[in-house]
């Protein structure tokens, strides 16, 4: 039996715990703002009589497009900071706010405005190929996942750190299940049912509505407003 020294296995946890608790945080904001489950009933509507392969063509187009445009905002994020004066305490309250008024419409079940404008399914359906837009943006990339994509690289000390390294798995992992999600629409909303989706909408809306409001603590305590703890 090899011996394993108590003080190195106790370091290796104290080291290991920050990409933990940061990983969730990143993979849980980005998959609850890009929200594919809420997604299904406009994807299904965008691609009514269309094929199966046409479908998965859409999904795919879809996936890979909010894969794009938030790994962009991702890695141009610290340029943006730079470029426009932002600070990363405004961007928490702006992102929070936002995540908020988004956390809210899904406690309702419903998709936000920022995410869906009237008239995107139906004018989307007429196209021969939405996966792009409406689809991948802003129905899957909103500005509530930009932001809150935002708002973790700006808790990165650089773009070589672990914690981009959590940010881009997250992005990634978010994209796949949501190709998953849309490409078996039909399945996902036959097994879950209306009343499962919106059940888990909801819950997902109010775990959305904490992070909002710690994004919100997180700013004011940057700015000096409140007191760290």
């Amino acid at each position: 039996m090899l011996w394993t020294n108590p003080a190195e296995v106790a370091l290796n946890e104290i080291r290991t715990a920050p990409l933990v608790r940061f990983s969730v945080l990143a993979l849980s904001s980005i998959f609850f703002l890009v929200d594919p489950f809420a997604a299904i009933g406009s994807f299904l509507a965008i691609t009514a009589g269309a094929d199966p392969v046409r479908r998965k063509r859409m999904a795919r187009k879809a996936a890979l497009t909010c894969f794009i445009v938030l790994t962009g905002f991702a890695l141009l994020g610290q340029v943006i900071f730079r470029l426009f004066g932002i600070t990363l305490a405004a961007f928490e309250i702006a992102g929070g706010l936002i995540l908020l008024l988004i956390g809210l419409d899904m406690l309702e079940a419903r998709r936000s405005a920022t995410q869906e404008a009237m008239g995107d399914a139906e004018e989307a359906a007429a196209k021969e190929d939405a996966g792009i837009v409406p689809l991948g943006i802003p129905m899957l990339a909103g500005p509530g996942a930009i932001s809150s994509v935002m708002v973790l690289v700006g808790q990165a000390p650089s773009i070589w750190g672990w914690q981009m390294g959590a940010i881009l798995g997250s992005i990634a992992v978010t994209a796949f299940v949501s190709y998953w999600v849309l490409a078996g629409a039909d399945r996902v909303r036959g097994v879950m049912g209306e009343t499962g989706i919106r059940i888990l909408v909801r819950i997902m809306g109010l775990l959305l509505v904490a992070l909002a409001m710690q994004f919100f603590v997180n700013g004011l305590t940057d700015l000096g407003i409140i007191a760290k703890q």
